[in-house]
């Protein structure tokens, strides 16, 4: 496996954490990759008590991308808590862009990262 699957597989992970930590009941996620990107779709539902952990969700993963310290902390994710911003930082540090539909109790998510090439 190489690290860019590793990180692929890294990011699933901290969203899947992510909206276990909003008491989701319904998490779907399909991966789709090509040879030079990788697009991550995400689906869940949420409580509704825990929406205002959802209302900085499109700073943390559209912040600016630094890859360098993606290249050095990318194997944290995944290691702090549940939903804490910082691993939400460090997602949006992975990826180059995140397309984010809140409703009511449902978010869907797309996640593009660009892959380097070898």
């Amino acid at each position: 496996m190489t690290h860019e699957e590793k990180k692929t597989a890294k990011i699933v992970e901290e969203m899947t954490m992510f909206f276990f930590t909003l008491e989701a009941t319904y998490i779907d996620t399909r991966i789709e990759r090509t040879e030079d990107q990788v697009l991550i779709c995400v689906e869940a539902d949420f409580d509704p008590a825990y929406a205002d952990k959802l209302a900085h969700l499109d700073q943390y993963l559209n912040g600016q991308k630094n890859d360098g310290m993606e290249d050095i902390y990318w194997e944290l994710a995944g290691s702090g808590d549940p939903g804490e911003s910082s691993q939400l930082l460090l997602v949006g540090m992975m990826i180059d862009k995140a397309e984010i539909d809140v409703q009511e109790r449902f978010v869907k998510m797309r996640l593009l990262r660009q892959l380097t090439k070898k």
